[in-house]
C-alpha cells in the first residue's frame, strides 16, 4: 500500500520543492541574462543583418506623408501661378496691344483648362486638380480683362452678376465633360459662383431692402435644392454651406426689417421673407432622409414661422402685447403634433421651436416676479419709513416698475396651462407639473403689483399665498389617510360587487391631481414657495410699523401650525422661530426699548426651542430646531454687546439653555457650552463691576471645581483632563491673563507666570493634556508681554536691515530643517494625545 503522509508533513514537502524551483529558476535566468549580453558584445558589425532591428534602431517616422507634402506643393505652385497671371493682367496690361493681350491670356487659359485631361489619363490626379484650378482662375482675369478692355462703359456690378452667371454655366459644364469629369474641383467651384447673380443683380437694380433680402433667400433655397438632388459629396456639401450662409444672411436682414418695420405693410413684406425661409427649411426638413439632420432645419422653420406671424402682429397691438402674441403663435406650434401627414422629425422640431418660444416668454416674464419677491428689499434702508400707495410702490423701492409688464400674469398663466396639459410623456408630466404650479404661484404674486391694489391688500394676497402654498405642502396623501391593510386578507370581499370600469377611471383621474400634488417633489416645492414668498412678504411689511408687527405674527403662527405634519416640521418648525425672533426684536424697537433690552424678549425663542425640540421624535426637526435656536442665541448675544451687565445676564440665560438641553439623552456634550457660557458671563460681570483683581472672585470658584474634578478622576479614571480640570483652571487663569496684559506693575504678570508654571510641570508630571495645554499657553504669553518691551528696543536699536535679515535667516534654517520640524510636531502631538 502507498504510504500518504500526513497533510501538514505533505504541505511542507511541497514549500520546500516549491523553494528549490524558485532557486533554479533564478539561477538559470541570472546565466541568460549574462549569455544575451555577451553576444551582444561580442556581435560582427560587419553584418548588421544578423540582427533583429530594435525598435530604438527604427528610422524615424516622417512628420509628413508624401501625397501630403505634393498635394501642398501643388496648391502652392498653383497659387503663386494664379497670383503671377493677376500682376500681369493689372499691371503689365499697358506694355501689350490687344491682339498681344487676348493671345497671351486665352492661350494661358486655354493651356491650363486642357492640361488636365493628359493628367488624368496618366493618374496625376493631384497636378490635374491644381492645374484645372489655375484656369478656373484664369477664367476670372479673363472676365475682368473683358470689361477692361471691350465693356468698360457696362455696370460694373450688373457686369459682375453676368460674369459670375456665365462663369458658374462655363465651369459647370467644364466640370460635366466625359474627359474632365474626374475633377472635384470645377462643379463646387461653378456652385460657389452660383451664389452671387442674384445678389448682384438685385444691388445693380437698386433694389429695396425686401428684394436683396428675397434674392439671398431664393439663392439659399436653389442651395437647398441641390444639396437634396445631387449625390456627388463635394457638391452636396458645398450646397449645404452655400445654403446655411446665404441663408444665415438673410434671415437675419428679414428679422431686422421686421424688428424696424414701421407699419402693417412692412411689417407684412417681411413677414412674407420670413415665411419664405420658414418654407424653405421645413421642405429641406421633409425631404432629408436622416431625421437627426432633419430636426435643426423643423425647429428653424417653427421659429421663422413665428417670427414672421407675431412681427405682423406686433405691428397692430400696443408693445405690452407683443410676447403674449407670440407666445400664442409658440403654442400653436403644438397642434402640429396631430397632424399625421408631417415626418416625425417635422414635429419633433416644431414641438422644441414650441419650447424655444414658451422659454423665451419665461425668460421676459420672469424678471418681474424677481422684482416683486426681492425689489421689497429696498425697505431695509428705510424701515418704517411709511406705507407706500400701492402694491407696485411696494416693490418697485429702488428699481423702476417694468413698462410692458402687464401681460407678464398672462405669460406665465399661459405657460403653466401648457406644462400641466400638453405634455404627454409620463416620465415628465410630473415634472411639468411641478413647474406649471411654480408659474401659477409667480402669477398670483405678481397680479397685486400689476394692478396696483392698496398696500394692505397686496400683503393680504401675499400671506393668502403663503398660507396657500403651505396647505399644498401639508396635504396628506391618499396613503397616509387610508388605515394599512389586514395582511390575512388576501383576497376582496365576495360581496363587493365588481367596480365599474369606466367609474374607476373617472375616480383615477380625480384623484390624480391629489395624488401628484403630495409627491415628495411637489412638497418640497410648496414649501420652498412658501418660503420665498414669506420672505418676499416680510419685506414688503418693512414700510410700516403696525403691518411689519402684524406680519411677522401672523407667518409665526402659521408656520408654527404647519409644523404639526412631521414630513414638514424640519422646515417649517425653523421658519416659525425665525419668524418669532424677527417678531421679538421688532417688538423691541417699536417699544423704543434699546437693543440690550430687546436680547432679553429674543432669549424667549431658543427657551421655546429647547422645550420643544424635547417633545419632538423626529431627528432632522429636532436637530434644524436646535441650530435655529443656537443662532437666535447669537444674535441675543450680539444685541446685548453694548451693555455688558445685561451681556452676562444674557450669557448666562444662554447657559441655562444650554444646560437644560444637555440633560436630555445624546445632548451631553451640549454641557460644556453651558459651562463656556457661565464662565463667559463672570467675566463680563466682572468687567463690567471694574473688577481690578479678578482672582478674588474666580479662585473661589477655581479651588472646589478642581477638587470636584480630581474626585470625579479618582471615580472614573476614564474622564479626561479637560472635563475634570479644564473648566475649573480656566476660570482664573484666562482672566488673570487678561487683567496682566492691562497691568503696568510687575506683581500680577510674576504670580500667574509662577502659577503658569506650576500648572504646566504638574501637567507634564502626571501626563494630563488639560493642565499641560492651558498653563504652558498662559505662561509663554505672559512671557512674550513681558519681553515685549525689551524686544522693541532692541530692533529699535538694529540696523533697518537687521530684522529683514534675521526673518531670512530664520525662513532659510526653517526650510532646511522642515521635515525634522515636522517630524517634531507630529511627535509632539502624539505626545499630548497619549495625555489624558
Amino acid at each position: 500500500m502507498t504510504h500518504l503522509p500526513p497533510p501538514a508533513e505533505e504541505l511542507r514537502l511541497l514549500d520546500a520543492e516549491l523553494r528549490q524551483l524558485d532557486a533554479r529558476r533564478a539561477q538559470l535566468l541570472t546565466r541568460r541574462a549574462w549569455l544575451v549580453a555577451a553576444l551582444r558584445q561580442t556581435a560582427q558589425p560587419s553584418r548588421p543583418w544578423a540582427h533583429p532591428r530594435t525598435p530604438s534602431a527604427a528610422p524615424p517616422r516622417p512628420e509628413t506623408a508624401a501625397p501630403s507634402v505634393q498635394n501642398v506643393l501643388l496648391v502652392l505652385g498653383g497659387v503663386l501661378l494664379t497670383l503671377a497671371a493677376a500682376v500681369f493682367t493689372l499691371v503689365s496690361w499697358g506694355h501689350m496691344g490687344i491682339a498681344g493681350r487676348a493671345l497671351v491670356l486665352g492661350a494661358v487659359t486655354l493651356a491650363a483648362l486642357a492640361a488636365p485631361v493628359p493628367l488624368l489619363k496618366r493618374g496625376l490626379r493631384s497636378t490635374a486638380e491644381s492645374l484645372a484650378g489655375l484656369g478656373l482662375a484664369l477664367t476670372v482675369l479673363d472676365a475682368y480683362a473683358l470689361h477692361e478692355a471691350a465693356l468698360p462703359g457696362t455696370d460694373g456690378t450688373g457686369y459682375a452678376a453676368a460674369a459670375a452667371a456665365v462663369l458658374a454655366v462655363a465651369w459647370s459644364a467644364y466640370g460635366l465633360l466625359p474627359a474632365t469629369a474626374a475633377l472635384r474641383l470645377p462643379l463646387p467651384a461653378a456652385l460657389a459662383a452660383a451664389q452671387f447673380p442674384l445678389l448682384l443683380w438685385a444691388l445693380a437694380a437698386d433694389g429695396s431692402p425686401y428684394v436683396i433680402t428675397a434674392a439671398l433667400l431664393v439663392t439659399a433655397g436653389l442651395d437647398a435644392v441641390l444639396a437634396l438632388r445631387v449625390s456627388t459629396a463635394s457638391v452636396r456639401i458645398s450646397a449645404v454651406v452655400g445654403a446655411y450662409a446665404v441663408g444665415g444672411w438673410g434671415v437675419l436682414g428679414a428679422g431686422w426689417l421686421s424688428l424696424t418695420a414701421d407699419g402693417p405693410g412692412a411689417a407684412t413684406r417681411a413677414g412674407a421673407l420670413l415665411l419664405l425661409a420658414a418654407g424653405i427649411t421645413l421642405g429641406a426638413a421633409w425631404r432629408m432622409p436622416s431625421a437627426r439632420h432633419a430636426l435643426g432645419p423643423a425647429i428653424a422653420s417653427g421659429l421663422l414661422t413665428v417670427a414672421a406671424l407675431g412681427g405682423v402682429v406686433r405691428s397692430g397691438v400696443s408693445s405690452e402685447w407683443a410676447v403674449p402674441a407670440h407666445l400664442v403663435l409658440g403654442v400653436a406650434l403644438l397642434t402640429a403634433v396631430r397632424v399625421s401627414r408631417l415626418p416625425d422629425a417635422v414635429r419633433q422640431g416644431f414641438v422644441w421651436a414650441s419650447g424655444a418660444v414658451q422659454a423665451l416668454a419665461l425668460v421676459w416674464a420672469l424678471p418681474v416676479v424677481a422684482l416683486v419677491v426681492l425689489g421689497p428689499a429696498g425697505w431695509l434702508g428705510r424701515v418704517w419709513s411709511g406705507a407706500p400707495a400701492d402694491a407696485r410702490a411696494a416693490v418697485a423701492v429702488e428699481t423702476p416698475w417694468p413698462p410692458d409688464a402687464a401681460t407678464a400674469p398672462l405669460v406665465l398663466l399661459v405657460v403653466a396651462a401648457v406644462l400641466a396639459l400638453a405634455v404627454p410623456a409620463e416620465q415628465w408630466r410630473p415634472r411639468a407639473r411641478l413647474g406649471a404650479l411654480g408659474l401659477l404661484w409667480g402669477a398670483v404674486l405678481i397680479l397685486p403689483a400689476v394692478f396696483e391694489i392698496p398696500y394692505g391688500a397686496g400683503l393680504t394676497v401675499l400671506g393668502v399665498v403663503t398660507a396657500t402654498t403651505l396647505y399644498a405642502g401639508r396635504t396628506t396623501t391618499p396613503d397616509d389617510r387610508t388605515p394599512a391593510p389586514d395582511t390575512h386578507t388576501t383576497t376582496p370581499d365576495a360581496r363587493t360587487p365588481a367596480p365599474d370600469t369606466h367609474t374607476t377611471t373617472s375616480d383615477a383621474r380625480t384623484r390624480a391631481p391629489e395624488a401628484r400634488a403630495t409627491t415628495p417633489d411637489a412638497r418640497i416645492t410648496a414649501l420652498v414657495l412658501a418660503l420665498v414668498t414669506a420672505l418676499g412678504l416680510v419685506l414688503a411689511s418693512l414700510a410700516s410699523q403696525t403691518a411689519t408687527l402684524v406680519v411677522l405674527s401672523v407667518l409665526t403662527v402659521l408656520f408654527a401650525g404647519a409644523s404639526w405634519r412631521a414630513g414638514l416640521a424640519a422646515v417649517t418648525a425653523p421658519a416659525a422661530l425665525v419668524h418669532a425672533a424677527a417678531l421679538a426684536s421688532a417688538t423691541g424697537a417699536a417699544a423704543d426699548w434699546p437693543p440690550a433690552r430687546t436680547a432679553l424678549l429674543v432669549l424667549a425663542v431658543p427657551a421655546a426651542a429647547a422645550l420643544l425640540a424635547a417633545r419632538l421624535l423626529e431627528p432632522r426637526t429636532v436637530v434644524a430646531v436646535e441650530i435655529t435656536a443656537a443662532a437666535t442665541g447669537l444674535l441675543a448675544v450680539g444685541l446685548a454687546v453694548t451693555d455688558p451687565p445685561l451681556l452676562a445676564l444674557v450669557l448666562a440665560l444662554c447657559g441655562v439653555i444650554a444646560t437644560g438641553t444637555a440633560l436630555r439623552p445624546g445632548r451631553r456634550p451640549v454641557g460644556y457650552a453651558a459651562t463656556a457660557l457661565f464662565v463667559l458671563a463672570a467675566w463680563v460681570r466682572l468687567a463690567a463691576w471694574d473688577v481690578s483683581a479678578p482672582e478674588a472672585y474666580t479662585l473661589p470658584v477655581t479651588v472646589p471645581a478642581l477638587l470636584l474634578g480630581a474626585l470625579r478622576r479618582r471615580r472614573d479614571p476614564r474622564v479626561t483632563s479637560w472635563t475634570a480640570y479644564g473648566a475649573g483652571l480656566a476660570a482664573t487663569l484666562l482672566p488673570s491673563l487678561v487683567a496682566a496684559w492691562g497691568d503696568p506693575h510687575w506683581t500680577r504678570p510674576l504670580l500667574l507666570g509662577t502659577a503658569a508654571l506650576l500648572v504646566t510641570l504638574l501637567g507634564a508630571r502626571h501626563h494630563l493634556q488639560a493642565p499641560l495645554v492651558l498653563g504652558g499657553s498662559v505662561l509663554a504669553l505672559v512671557t512674550l508681554h513681558e519681553l515685549a518691551p525689551y524686544v522693541v528696543q532692541v530692533t529699535g536699536a538694529l540696523p533697518r536691515w537687521a530684522p529683514p535679515a534675521l526673518a531670512g535667516l530664520l525662513l532659510l534654517a526653517l526650510g532646511a530643517t522642515y521635515e525634522q520640524r515636522i517630524r517634531d510636531v507630529r511627535r509632539v502631538r502624539e505626545v499630548l494625545g497619549r495625555m489624558d
